[in-house]
């Protein structure tokens, strides 16, 4: 049977190219996005592959479970999952130094919480199996101090650590956890294009989403490495 890579957080960008290197490598993808306006043309540029689609917002627990057990049940037991749910409509970026508790706490709601109620969905089946991944896209500002990211930043820190130390704690049982550390603008991304149509206040450069997903296979290939970072900020 071919292994089934979820890909949570689906879009034209990151998701789409993640989906498609692990399709190249035999694998059955599920997509899972908060409607399915473009789930057509995701499975068009998928011909060839295996491919399934869904729609919901899996920063709702009842929801997140709903859809994994449908992709269980029709697509065939998880492989790997694949977790970058950044919406462009999402909570929006307020300088920490006018950031309040409520603030913050939104941004984890939407970043953090989601990661580990998908991650306590999943593992116990990797570990009953003795394999999986687990792949975690995140920002840069959870790496380095980026003002300009204001109220994200805490969230994107606490999303890096809890991946980096799970796949410490993982280390021996076969199971792999690794983050993709990601600071510009992805090409063909919906951030991409909602932030070149404004001055958000910093430069950022772009990256090509096909080379992200080259090494997210890399990292879940070799097992090793606990992070990739791409950087194209000229501010770090």
């Amino acid at each position: 049977m071919p292994k089934v890579i979820a890909v949570l957080g689906v879009g034209p960008g990151l998701g789409l190219s993640i989906a498609r290197r692990f399709g190249r490598e035999g694998f059955t993808t599920a997509l899972v996005s908060r409607t399915d306006t473009r789930h057509a043309s995701y499975r068009e540029t998928l011909s060839g592959t295996p491919t399934h689609t869904y729609a919901a917002d899996v920063t709702h627990p009842a929801r997140l479970e709903a859809v994994l057990a449908r992709i269980t049940a029709e697509a065939g037991e998880i492989d790997t999952v694949y977790f970058g749910p950044a919406d462009a409509s999402g909570p929006g970026i307020t300088p920490l130094t006018s950031a309040g508790a409520d603030t913050v706490r939104a941004a984890f709601d939407a970043i953090v919480s989601p990661a580990v109620r998908l991650v306590e969905a999943v593992l116990p089946g990797m570990l009953e199996r003795g394999s999986g991944s687990l792949l975690f896209a995140g920002g840069l500002s959870g790496k380095y101090p980026m003002p300009m990211l204001g109220s994200l930043a805490p969230a994107s820190a606490a999303l890096r650590m809890y991946v980096l130390t799970l796949n410490a704690a993982l280390r021996e049982t076969g199971v792999y956890a690794g983050a993709l550390t990601i600071g510009g603008l992805i090409e063909r991304g919906d951030i991409h294009r909602e932030f070149t149509k404004q001055d958000h206040g910093f430069a950022a450069g772009t990256l090509d989403p096909d080379d992200i997903a080259d090494k997210a296979w890399s990292l879940y290939a070799g097992r090793e490495e606990a992070e990739a970072e791409f950087n194209a900020m000229a501010a770090v």
